[in-house]
């Protein structure tokens, strides 16, 4: 499948979770086997050459995406999850979303200092998640370098914050405004 056919597949929500926002639904993009699958073919081939040492997903949806280009490059899956959902002593970093507050935590034991970790996540609109991921990486002693998404929002400014904190962003496919 081309980017274009994937792209065709993200179901647009208008209105969700507030008036004026167009919510990318990517639900109708993974339940489709050749789209999944060809959007992980696409994460995996733009994430080799960044050569990680394991990749990192933001809960949820980066889950989905990372744990599957972990499970092919043969690495390691380090999950940053929402406050108080790790059974461990955990790091964390507060951040402002769109439309709110949110919290990542991560198990530090997981990362190995100075390795380089691949952070993943399904969209990328104003940076705060990506970015609160990458310091809460870095906090733990990861580097971190590049950045994959399945679903890029260049409007919403994500892309610059990013290479501004010395990440480079990359996204299989873009929508005009959010």
């Amino acid at each position: 499948m081309t980017p274009a056919e994937i792209r065709a597949l993200v179901r647009t929500v208008p209105d969700f979770p507030a008036p004026g926002i167009q919510f990318r639904d990517i639900t109708t993009l993974i339940s489709h086997p050749e789209g999944f699958a060809a959007t992980i073919d696409y994460l995996v081939e733009a994430a080799r050459p960044a050569q990680p040492s394991a990749v990192a997903g933001i809960e949820a949806r980066g889950f989905l995406f990372g744990a599957a280009i972990a499970a092919r490059l043969g690495l390691g899956f380090i999950p940053l999850r929402k406050a108080g959902k790790l059974p461990v002593a955990t790091i964390g970093v507060d951040y402002a979303l769109e439309y709110g507050q949110a919290r990542l935590e991560l198990d530090p034991t997981l990362v190995v200092n100075n390795e380089p970790v691949l952070l993943v996540d399904d969209l990328l609109a104003t940076g705060g998640t990506a970015l609160a991921g990458a310091q809460l990486l870095r906090e733990a002693g990861a580097r971190v370098d590049q950045a994959l998404f399945v679903i890029d929002l260049p409007e919403l400014g994500g892309g610059r914050k990013l290479r501004q904190a010395g990440i480079e962003p990359w996204a299989l496919i873009a929508f005009d405004g959010h």
